[in-house]
This record gives C-alpha cells, sequence and structure tokens, in this order.
C-alpha cells in the first residue's frame, strides 16, 4: 500500500513539475510599458495567448546549422553537386563568392550521402533576396533561393 502511494505521489510530482515548466505567454505581458501616462488594455479570447505561446515556443526549437536559435526564411544558394571532387569546388565556389560578395554572409553546408552545398544571406522572404540575388546571378547564374532556417535578424541597424 505505502509503495502505491508513494509510486502515485511521485508520478504527480513530475507530472506537475514538467506542467510548470512550460510558460504560457499573455498579448498584455508582450505590451507592457514603464510610463503610467499610457495604458494599455488588450480584450482578446484567451486562445490567441494559447497560439501565441506555441509559436514563442516552436520559435525556440528551431536551430540553424550552427545549432543557434533561427526562424525559417530563405537564402540563396549559388553551389550544389555531389562529384567526386565536389569539396574542393565548393570551397572554389565559397572562396569567390567571398571575394566577389564581403558584405553577404555565406555558409558551407554538407548533406548526406555526399552534397556539397553553399548558400549565401539570412532572408526572410524571397522579396527581400531578390536584389542580391539579381547580382550574385551575374557571377553566378545557376543562383536561385531556397526555403532555410536562417539566423535571426540584427535589431540594431548599422
Amino acid at each position: 500500500m505505502f509503495r502505491k502511494t508513494f509510486l502515485l505521489f511521485v508520478i504527480s510530482i513530475l507530472t506537475a513539475g514538467f506542467c510548470a515548466s512550460q510558460s504560457f505567454v499573455k498579448t498584455a505581458d508582450l505590451f507592457k510599458r514603464s510610463d503610467t501616462y499610457n495604458k494599455l488594455d488588450i480584450i482578446q479570447n484567451q486562445a490567441i495567448d494559447t497560439l501565441l505561446s506555441r509559436y514563442i515556443l516552436s520559435s525556440r526549437m528551431q536551430k540553424t546549422m550552427d545549432g543557434s536559435q533561427g526562424m525559417q526564411g530563405f537564402r540563396i544558394q549559388i553551389y550544389y553537386s555531389s562529384v567526386r571532387n565536389a569539396r574542393d569546388e565548393s570551397a572554389k565556389a565559397r572562396a569567390e563568392f567571398i571575394n566577389k560578395f564581403p558584405d553577404i554572409v555565406s555558409y558551407a553546408e554538407y548533406r548526406e550521402p555526399g552534397w556539397f552545398m553553399i548558400r549565401a544571406g539570412d532572408y526572410r522572404s524571397t522579396t527581400a533576396c531578390y536584389k542580391d540575388l539579381l547580382a550574385i546571378r551575374k557571377v553566378f547564374p545557376n543562383a536561385y533561393p531556397v526555403p532555410a532556417k536562417i539566423n535571426f535578424p540584427d535589431l540594431i541597424k548599422k
């Protein structure tokens, strides 16, 4: 009897711990202001808060190639091959890209079973990458935008 009670107690504590570890975000908490002159009252359905919390939780789970957090976006693919010397060719293509476009970040990626690719930029949409795509196609005519997990954009513009 004591074992069953103890087991039930442990299971209930673990379940409560897992439920408490998930944070719930309210919309009103996101728009808090420190000044006392303006007050913002948000009146909405609680389902919106639930969807907002789920979106934030799923965004935290997304990872980029280097393991950091990221978001869904687009990159420009300039090289993609699986030939025998693809590693060397991809390194040459990336070196040429860095030489021609030093202000655009490039990423070397590898996928099984032997595909080497070079992708460039962190764009939130295809229209955002269009200007750079036109310039890159002058040097790399086979470049095209691909969906990818991208790094979060900088909030402070330089």
